[in-house]
């Protein structure tokens, strides 16, 4: 590693997303790996789909060896400026109408659903009994 890092700019990394020039930011850190992507094994897919953002969290869940921590010094051309970067959002779900199963249509429609068999069964049940012969 260099003794004194140069500083990038995130806008300036996020550039370097190509198969040809590929940059990536893994704990402050920018790496170039664009000589690893032939060789990276799981294809250069996965490097490409960590440019553009910061890489550590992607990078921690796959659970890399030791080694291939050691073979990223080989990579490493400086340091992230942590202004630059972007702030993660967090997801915030919509807010959802609070629900009042007495008020709504759906309610009126399941409990006519469960009446007008019992009444058609009842009726049945009353033409029956009056017309049956004694």
């Amino acid at each position: 590693m260099a003794s004194n890092p140069e500083v990038h700019l995130f806008e300036e990394v996020s550039k370097h997303n190509k198969t040809k020039d590929c940059w990536l930011i893994i704990s402050g850190k920018v790496y170039d790996v664009t000589p690893f992507m032939d060789d990276h094994p799981g294809g250069d897919e996965v490097l490409l789909s960590a440019t553009g953002k910061d890489a550590t969290t992607d990078f921690e869940d796959v659970g890399h060896s030791d080694s291939a921590r050691e073979l990223m010094e080989k990579y490493y051309i400086g340091e992230i400026d942590a202004a630059t970067v972007p702030k993660k959002r967090n997801y915030v779900p919509p807010q959802q109408v609070s629900y009042n199963p007495d008020k709504t249509p759906e309610f009126v429609i399941k409990i006519l659903q469960f009446l007008v068999p019992l009444l058609i069964l009842g009726l049945a049940l009353a033409v029956r009994h009056y017309t049956k012969e004694k």
